[in-house]
Parts: C-alpha cells; structure tokens; sequence
C-alpha cells in the first residue's frame, strides 16, 4: 500500500466544485462541469396513461438529440455546438453555454416500450412513454357482506 502526501490544495478545488454544485440546483440553472459537460433540468409526470419526461434543451437542433431505451432506463443525450464566427466584435460578457449532455430516467415496468414517442420544439423536448394497458391502475369496487 502506497501512501500520498494530502494535499491542502485538492480541498479548495473539492469545495468549489461543490459550491458551484449547489449553486445550479439554487439558481435552477443548468449545471456544467470542467470539461463542457452539462446537465439540463428535467420534469418527470405520472398520469394513470403514461409517464411523460420534459427536458429543457434551448438553442440545440434536433438532429443533435438522442433518446433511447436501456434496459429500464430512459436514455437522453446530445451536444450543443457552438459555432465560432467573430466579426470583430468586442464582448463585454457571453453567457452562453456548450458541450454534451447524457440524462439517465428510470422508467417504470409497466411501459410500453414500441409506444414511446418523442417530440422537440422551442427547446423543449418531451417524451410520452404510454404504460401497457393491463397496467394501467383500475378501480375495484368493495361490495359490503
């Protein structure tokens, strides 16, 4: 077993990780991570029909997303490209943001997974993932003796 010498330094970086961390979840804006990675918030809703994931994806095409089934995961995944074109403008701030993203949704048992549909406009994606109907809740009546 090697030991290594802690280093003072590894915990400022480790605290302002978790800073900004918890700054995204305060501020509900999209968290970002060193190397361009970026995870866009997401609203999951229930219906007795179906489950229904809403993504916020602004300023991305369609062509740059992918939704997938894995095993009992709702995959989704894309990257927003920045394309450079400078006309010798002087920018006093730019606030935009780019890099790849990957959301991983459990989805419950009772999906019907040849159903499920996507639909993106305005930067919202939203999938529909219809439940198999003998899965769907039904009411039972009690009768009285």
């Amino acid at each position: 077993m090697k030991l290594t010498r802690w280093q003072p330094a590894e915990l400022g970086s480790f605290r302002r990780e978790m800073d900004r961390l918890f700054d995204s979840f305060l501020t509900r804006e999209p968290f970002f991570s060193k190397d361009g990675e970026w995870f866009p918030e997401i609203d999951v809703e229930e219906t007795p029909e179906e489950v229904v994931v809403t993504a916020e994806l602004p300023g991305m095409d369609q062509k740059d997303i992918t939704v997938s089934l894995s095993g009992d995961s709702l995959v989704i995944r894309g990257e927003k490209r920045r394309e450079e074109e400078k006309k010798e403008k002087h920018f006093h701030r730019v606030e935009r943001s780019y890099g790849r993203f990957e959301r991983v949704i459990p989805v419950p048992a009772s999906t019907d997974a040849k159903k499920i549909s996507a639909e993106y406009a305005r930067g919202v994606l939203e999938v529909h993932l219809p439940k198999k109907p003998n899965d769907m809740p039904r009411k039972i009546d009690v009768k009285a003796k």
